[in-house]
């Protein structure tokens, strides 16, 4: 590689794509070894029928889901332009914190364990946070508004809260032990964003060995664009993805069926 011309590396990095079969290019090659062998097992709804699953709400709180608070307390200074916030705000409140209320009731109702992640520091002054947050100036300390749930979706009862200071909830809390110990190995996950802590959260769960649901209409990020191409990227090769009204029906249905026994 070092006695190449430029002109001949800039030809290395070129694909062409003339003589290919374009039906091939757009399609999934992969997508049904998936399917098969991670995703549509019969272990997901054994799962179901022996209340082997939770529901992971990720990080719905005033830190970053909130008009006027932590991440968004300053609308100029945010980063995010005004136009990302409105609809980041809207599908929040019109889609995803409903569809999330609904799926916290229909898991209580069934004695399943909703499970909450939230970003909260040990420390006041945040020294124990990761370097990332700390670069990115997130910090949202014990007791302060920017660490409260919202109140629609907040933790009811003795419900179980694990606290971050990173994206991923496995790589920086203990909570697959905490799974381990409640037996569960099947997740439904919502929350946002869906393109940074819910997309770290579902990869770093099926690499562990955990049947992962991803609920397409109770995640949110700032952009269409992004949200839509996680789910893309995510579909078929680290969970399912499905919508609140299916994951909904499938839970009852297993409940009933539990029930008949």
């Amino acid at each position: 590689m070092k006695n190449e011309k430029p002109e001949e590396l800039a030809d290395l990095r070129k694909t062409d794509l003339k003589d290919l079969n374009k039906e091939y290019l757009h399609v999934d090659p992969l997508r049904q070894a998936y399917r098969t062998s991670l995703i549509e097992t019969p272990e997901v709804d054994r799962a179901l029928l022996t209340h082997h699953v939770a529901l992971l709400v990720i990080d719905l709180q005033y830190l970053d889901a909130a008009q006027g608070h932590g991440v968004f307390a300053d609308v100029a200074q945010s980063g995010v332009p005004i136009e990302a916030q409105e609809y980041y705000f809207k599908r929040l409140h019109h889609v995803v914190l409903p569809n999330v209320r609904r799926l916290q009731d229909g898991f209580r109702d069934l004695k399943l364990e909703v499970i909450h992640t939230r970003i909260q520091s040990l420390t006041r002054d945040g020294r124990d946070r990761s370097v990332g947050h700390q670069r990115l100036r997130l910090h949202a300390p014990p007791g302060s508004k920017e660490a409260e749930f919202l109140p629609e979706v907040a933790p009811k009862g003795d419900e179980i809260v694990i606290n971050k200071t990173a994206s991923g909830v496995f790589n920086a809390t203990n909570i697959e032990y905490i799974l381990r110990n409640l037996k569960i190995d099947s997740l439904y996950v919502c929350g946002v964003y869906t393109n940074e802590c819910v997309s770290t959260t579902v990869r770093d769960a099926c690499d562990r060995g955990f049947h992962t649901t991803l609920i397409n209409d109770a995640c949110a990020t700032v952009t269409p664009e992004l949200h839509n191409a996680t789910i893309s990227t995510l579909r078929d090769r680290y969970a399912r993805v499905l919508s609140a009204d299916e994951v909904l029906k499938e839970i009852r249905e297993a409940g009933k069926n539990e029930s008949r026994k």
